[in-house]
């Protein structure tokens, strides 16, 4: 059984959930994680996690993502912290940087935004998902500030598609590391290389549904069940059956991810 550890059911209509969990079951999906890209919308990831059945939990998480600071108010940590006691949210974001979409006037606030989800994470015990586009450098510099003036903190860099150094400074700094259908397309040679190379116990999968459908599902859109086309790439990349693959991926989902039942 795999899990798709990031995707977002709330980009689907009411109506189509049933199947769409349907055909999750069907490829083999143990659970999926709905995540939050606003802290305003955050009882509608909860509400979501209620279609959750026997054999394929859905939890969530909660949060802003960096390409809409500008449109949410910044909690205090604290805050942020006390929403993540509810038993369905299972870890804070997506927060991070995305310098290829923000301006550069809003780097500073994404920033800012950033830190606060960080320090939340850490104080609630739950793992941090982090959104990094265009933004290696700075993102690996906050996590080493963080980490030396705060102290550890769990996280997940989500749809790795960054390079080979922000991979080492995550695993060096206990995080782990999400591959997307991004893996199976024909160019990401690179991002190969590095899923290869990153430890057994540090590795996930998901789909970021419904963007990035996976090879042979390009062109359509997107959807939990597609992870184990992902899950396939990645086994026969490190040189593993797609039961194991899925196994390391879902054992490593619940270290992770603890709250995750």
């Amino acid at each position: 059984m795999v899990i798709d550890s990031h995707c977002h059911l709330d980009h689907y209509q009411p109506d189509e959930i049933d199947g769409l969990l349907d055909r999750a079951a069907a490829a083999g999906l143990d659970g999926m994680v709905t995540i939050g890209t606003r802290l305003s919308a955050a009882a509608s990831g909860r509400a979501l996690t209620r279609h959750g059945r026997p054999g394929l939990g859905i939890w969530c998480t909660i949060g802003t993502h960096p390409d809409h600071v500008e449109e949410e108010s910044l909690p205090a940590p604290e805050r942020l912290a006390t929403l993540a006691e509810a038993p369905e949210v299972v870890g804070i974001g997506e927060s991070g940087l995305d310098y290829f979409h923000g301006r550069t006037e809003v780097r500073g606030l994404q920033q800012d935004s950033f830190r606060v989800h960080l320090r939340a994470a850490r104080l609630a015990g739950v793992p941090l998902v982090i959104h990094a586009r265009d933004a290696d450098d700075d993102i690996a510099a906050i996590l080493h500030e963080e980490h030396e003036t705060g102290g550890p903190f769990r996280f997940l860099l989500h749809c790795f598609s960054s390079g080979a150094g922000l991979a080492e400074t995550a695993v060096a700094l206990g995080g782990f590391i999400s591959f997307s259908g991004i893996l199976t397309f024909p160019k990401s040679r690179a991002l190969r290389d590095i899923a290869a190379a990153v430890p057994t116990d540090r590795l996930l999968v998901e789909t970021d549904a419904p963007f990035l459908a996976p090879v042979p599902c390009r062109g359509r859109r997107n959807e939990p069940a597609y992870v184990a086309h992902t899950a396939a790439a990645l086994a026969t990349l490190r040189g593993l059956s797609l039961p194991e693959l899925a196994r390391l991926t879902s054992d490593n989902f619940h270290r992770l991810f603890a709250k995750a039942a």
